[in-house]
């Protein structure tokens, strides 16, 4: 759907804070990302991408959703900022070269706050998952 350079016109994030490759859908309440780990992301440890770097996968593809919705409305792309994780688990760190597979659904939305659900694949093997409570600075 969008990738490569075109992905940076979506979220506030700029290189070489950004988690996510490519959008691969969005709509109203479902965002799916594609993210390959290069062995020079920040996130990267002895080889592993961290779970501080599986956490930003998931708060870039909720970002990615909500800029491609901008998009769409002709409105800038917002500011968002994680107020709370909840029942985050990591199940395995994924290594360089993986590519990883992200999927975040909005359960909640008041205002300027969302509660959303995440979950990441490697390998077709889901390796975490999380909630999120994101504030959008309007």
């Amino acid at each position: 759907m969008i990738a490569g350079g075109s992905i940076l016109s979506l979220i506030p994030q700029k290189p070489p804070f950004v988690m996510v490759d490519e959008l691969l859908f969005a709509d109203d309440n479902i965002t799916k990302t594609k993210f390959t780990i290069t062995a020079d992301n920040v996130f990267v440890i002895n080889g592993e991408f961290s779970e501080a770097g599986l956490m930003e996968n998931m708060a870039q593809t909720a970002a990615a959703g909500s800029g491609n919705m901008a998009r769409i409305e002709q409105r800038p792309v917002a500011n968002g900022y994680i107020g709370q994780v909840k029942n985050f688990e990591v199940y395995s760190l994924p290594k360089v070269g993986d590519v990883l597979l992200t999927e975040v659904k909005m359960e909640v939305q008041v205002f300027d706050a969302g509660i959303v659900s995440g979950r990441i694949w490697c390998n077709d093997v889901e390796v975490a998952q999380c909630e999120m409570k994101i504030f959008i600075n309007q």
